[in-house]
């Protein structure tokens, strides 16, 4: 109960701290921060559409239309070119979507354009199991892909019912067959996971993690199941009311289940070894969000594009910079940010925020800190902060709201595109 009580405290109060941080400043319109200095940055390339939209999903995607997705790829290479331009340079890309294979050649095309623009040295896509076929995949890795991320939420067949995606993508049985079949593919294959599905008993999750270990994927992400304001009646009539009190057993059931295999990457991502993984805020100080509806966040300033693709389009054709909103973090919100998402990837050297900022962290997240500790969410030697096993559930906690946040954002944009 006193456990419930906490989590249930630490959601209340992320919830507020993070819709207040994602209030975007109006007014003027935004600029394109200037290039920063020597930092480790990603290119985040955002690919909006899908062949069907799922109902849980609150990322912003479209209906697949051929036409307008081929002159989004040239625009998206044209946003590309701007950033090179204006100075900046990037070791790492991101794609992200929406569904990024749904052209693969547009895509190999755009990545291209990136490497001869950027420093590039590690490249990870999303996809889903019904894009895990031989031309595709040849594509992919011709391309210079590193990473390929499915998206596979369940191998049951129920919730994938649930969730639409049975028909779409196949059975369980079936994704579980083309994730194995392309192992060693690329340098990591990681599988994404949801849990906390109102349907999702116990012994389905279990089935889910057996399967996974079987698998011999590289990497598993486990998301809990993140509902914005917009999908919340969507997902209801879908799957069912969402049981948050249900969240951490299900957390401490995967804990126990793939730990012995994998290692914490982030209080969410396991890995069988160092690789890149889908929270790049945990790796990459700063990070640019290109197309349609991106958020990025350079120099203290946290950006977003406009999420109307057609103005999109037209702004790159004009040789605009595509952004709409922005905000400027004070030295604090950028301080507690980079705890935020440094920690999530379970521990944090506080001397690297003191080089980068020349000031003492303590100064600033002294409360943050010492209440972490006292709560038995962190534990302190040297300098080094580690999140206990408690402090891992308080992070998804964290994260979860920080991506609805976000989400919530998007849906007050999108909100007010003209109709």
């Amino acid at each position: 109960m006193i456990q419930r009580m906490i989590n249930q405290t630490v959601t209340a109060v992320v919830r507020r701290e993070f819709s207040r941080a994602m209030r975007f400043e109006e007014g003027n319109p935004p600029v394109l921060p200037p290039a920063p200095k020597q930092t480790p940055r990603l290119l985040y390339l955002h690919v909006p559409f899908c062949e069907k939209l799922c109902p849980y999903c609150s990322f912003n995607r479209f209906l697949f239309d051929e036409s307008v997705c081929r002159n989004y790829f040239q625009a998206l290479k044209k946003e590309i070119r701007l950033y090179h331009e204006r100075g900046y340079d990037f070791g790492g890309v991101y794609v992200g979507g929406g569904t990024p294979t749904v052209m693969s050649e547009e895509l190999a095309a755009t990545l291209q354009v990136a490497k001869e623009c950027f420093s590039i040295r590690e490249i990870s896509v999303e996809t889903n199991p019904n894009h895990l076929t031989e031309d595709r995949l040849a594509i992919l890795k011709e391309a210079g892909v590193n990473r390929l991320s499915v998206g596979v939420q369940s191998f049951d067949d129920g919730l994938l019912k649930d969730m639409d995606r049975l028909e779409k993508y196949g059975s369980g049985e079936e994704i579980a067959g083309r994730l194995a079949a392309i192992g060693g593919c690329f340098d990591t294959l990681n599988a994404d996971m949801m849990f906390n599905f109102p349907s999702q008993m116990p012994d389905i999750l279990n089935q889910d993690l057996e399967t996974l270990l079987k698998s011999g994927v590289d990497q598993v992400t486990y998301y809990p199941l993140m509902v914005s304001d917009s999908t919340r009646q969507q997902v209801a009539k879908a799957l069912g009311k969402v049981d948050y009190g249900r969240e951490e057993r299900f957390y401490a059931q995967i804990l126990a289940r793939l730990l012995p295999t994998y290692r914490f990457s982030s209080a969410w991502c396991f890995s069988r070894k160092a690789s890149m993984i889908d929270e790049y805020i945990v790796d990459y100080d700063e990070y640019a969000g290109l197309g349609s509806g991106s958020i990025g966040f350079l120099n203290g300033a946290c950006y977003a594009n406009t999420f109307n693709i057609q103005e999109y389009i037209g702004k790159i054709e004009r040789g605009e910079a595509p952004l709409m909103a922005a905000r400027v973090f004070s030295r604090k919100d950028q301080m507690r940010y980079d705890f935020l998402m440094k920690l999530f990837g379970t521990r944090l050297d506080l001397k690297t925020l003191h080089d980068k900022y020349g000031v003492n962290p303590c100064y600033y997240l002294w409360f943050e800190i010492l209440s972490l500790i006292l709560a038995g969410r962190l534990s302190y030697d040297k300098g080094r902060l580690t999140l206990t096993d408690r402090g891992c559930y308080s992070w998804v906690i964290m994260m979860r709201e920080f991506f609805t946040s976000v989400n919530n954002f998007r849906d007050f944009c999108r909100n007010r595109l003209p109709s």
